[in-house]
């Protein structure tokens, strides 16, 4: 039997002083001691698998043995219910059939305009030598175009109220996560920070249900999201959603539909205003491929250097930046022996800077992402949206929305990082900046010459 490496920390609480403290750079020393590595946070083992082989065998090879059912998990189901990204087993493969023709490809006709037209709302408030938090900013906006793309809705005038309940919950559940009390009180103790963590997921209830509801009273003939969840039936029972598990999906895509796209836009926003000559060249490209006018779905393929940045961010900076599983039975794993019982802990933020995978993996180089050189990789070096059959079933949209909101942001303006602001990722179920993003706007007023890309 081959153990991985060990490390013991504390008596008792093994390593979850050190993990609480910096949960990202725990898991990157981690990750220097080797491609899977044993540890205790209190009472539970962990394993870091690193390798990209080992994230295969973990979320496709052999995830049936791999399950979601964590602790994290068990909190994150208090407020997105039995949703796609919570459920497991036959009730999960029942809802991913009920939701998939609602992401076909062919419907990102419909939401490309949706999310220009939530853009461009946006950059018209935006003005030349003014300061903007753009996390905040691109937060009300991927909001703003969820809304309207899943519930045909105009969020506009409860996104603040819905960001703030949704941060709110967020920090809890990372919180509570690595809580020994948390564990045993749980959330209905009445205590002050249950109610208010109880208030907030009722805040976000509300404005579901009552979108729900007046769906149900009035149809119409709406063309979004939320008019196709309602109409599916399973091809095997011929049955539906109930209410209850529509407002599960649709608070689930409300959280995974802005979260990872606002997210993503804002650290892709840092690292241009700290690489200029890859700004210009993205901004070049759009020049190009678009002049004036707004993408359209047709462009995207053109706007290659445009996706290469976005995912290059990705890289660095993934929207989820740790997936945790129950494993069920004894495995081996890169050759080391994982019992069941245990749990591991695939990274996208320990994986994508792997130095055994990645040249210079602390740079930022959307080359990386250009022609032959993405197809030298393993499959599971890079997977921002997670892997296998559990795969996040929005990536398409939300690397769309990416997509054209960074195009129409390099069309109009040149974002400077304020200098002496603290930037730290935070991460939660996804992986926010921790206080926020101010940058200096500049309006474009000369077009750049068109590079070659």
């Amino acid at each position: 039997m081959k153990k991985p490496p060990f490390i013991a920390g504390e008596p008792v609480l093994g390593t979850l002083r050190e993990f609480a403290r910096d949960r990202l750079g725990f898991l990157s020393e981690v990750a220097r001691r080797g491609d899977v590595v044993s540890f205790k946070v209190g009472w539970r083992l962990f394993h870091l698998v690193a390798s990209p082989e080992g994230v295969q065998r973990v979320l496709v090879d052999n995830y049936p043995n791999y399950t979601k059912e964590t602790r994290g998990q068990d909190l994150l189901r208090t407020v997105l219910g039995d949703g796609l990204v919570t459920s497991e087993g036959d009730a999960w493969r029942r809802q991913r059939r009920l939701a998939q023709p609602a992401f076909h490809k062919d419907r990102l006709a419909t939401f490309v305009p949706i999310m220009t037209r939530s853009a461009r709302e946006m950059l018209a408030t935006w003005k030349d030598g003014e300061t903007r938090d753009v996390s905040a900013e691109l937060s009300k906006l991927t909001l703003t175009a969820v809304g309207r793309a899943l519930m045909s809705t105009e969020l506009a005038d409860s996104a603040t109220d819905v960001g703030q309940a949704l941060t709110l919950v967020l920090r809890e559940i990372a919180a509570r996560t690595i809580s020994i009390v948390d564990l045993f009180l749980g959330t209905r103790v009445p205590t002050p920070r249950n109610r208010r963590f109880n208030s907030a997921i009722a805040s976000l209830d509300r404005v579901v249900e009552a979108t729900i509801a007046e769906r149900r009273r009035d149809p119409g003939g709406h063309q979004d999201l939320l008019s196709l969840l309602m109409t599916a039936r399973d091809e095997e029972t011929q049955l539906g959603m109930s209410d209850r598990l529509l407002r599960d999906q649709v608070i689930t895509m409300i959280l995974a539909g802005h979260e990872t796209t606002s997210n993503a836009l804002a650290w892709t926003l840092l690292l241009l205003s700290k690489h200029p000559a890859v700004e210009r060249q993205a901004r070049a490209e759009v020049e190009s491929v678009l002049g004036d006018r707004e993408p359209e779905l047709a462009d995207l393929g053109r706007l290659e250097y445009v996706r290469a940045v976005v995912e290059e961010s990705m890289r660095l900076y993934p929207p989820v930046w740790t997936l945790a599983r129950n494993v069920l039975h004894d495995d081996v794993i890169s050759g080391y022996d994982v019992p069941g019982g245990s749990y591991v802990f695939v990274s996208p933020w320990v994986t994508h800077r792997h130095p055994a995978v990645w040249d210079n993996p602390e740079g930022f180089d959307p080359e990386r992402f250009l022609g032959h050189s993405s197809g030298e990789r393993a499959r599971y070096a890079y997977f921002p949206f997670g892997g296998g059959a559990r795969q996040c079933i929005g990536n398409t949209f939300a690397l769309t929305e990416a997509q054209v909101i960074l195009a129409m942001i390099l069309q109009r303006f040149r974002l400077d990082l304020v200098p002496g602001q603290r930037i730290e990722p935070e991460p939660l179920a996804t992986l926010r900046p921790k206080y926020g993003m101010e940058m200096r706007l500049k309006a474009r007023r000369e077009r750049v010459p068109v590079l070659a890309v």
